[in-house]
């Protein structure tokens, strides 16, 4: 199967008002998580940061809305910004080492057997 992608906005700063515009964005905390299932088992991968924006007067506006079309606005600005190939292939990459371990740990159980 392929790799399911997904964003999470947590939280975003804001000025008051800035150059004449209020509620100026100027960052957003984000969790872009991935997911895929193999076998009947779902395995996750996510990167998370913070990207921070600048607003100057006269740039194109979008005032601020607690809907899922400035949501949608907000993740273009994320996907316009970062590094999202490079992204997708790290969580892609690092869900397949879940799914088709390269190593594995080992115990000595005997040692932590009750002695009689």
């Amino acid at each position: 199967m392929a790799v399911t992608y997904e964003w999470v906005i947590s939280q975003m700063n804001a000025y008051i008002e800035k150059e004449g515009e209020d509620n100026v964005i100027f960052s957003v905390h984000y969790v872009y998580t991935g997911s895929e299932e193999s076998n009947g088992i779902v395995y996750y991968d996510n990167t998370m940061g913070v990207e921070e924006y600048q607003y100057t007067a006269g740039d194109p506006f979008i005032p601020y809305a607690n809907t899922k079309e400035f949501e949608n606005v907000v993740i273009g600005w994320l996907e316009g910004s970062l590094d999202m190939a490079l992204i997708q292939k790290n969580i892609s990459e690092n869900i397949q080492k879940q799914i088709t371990p390269e190593n594995e740990e080992l115990y000595f159980t005997w040692m932590t057997a009750d002695e009689d």
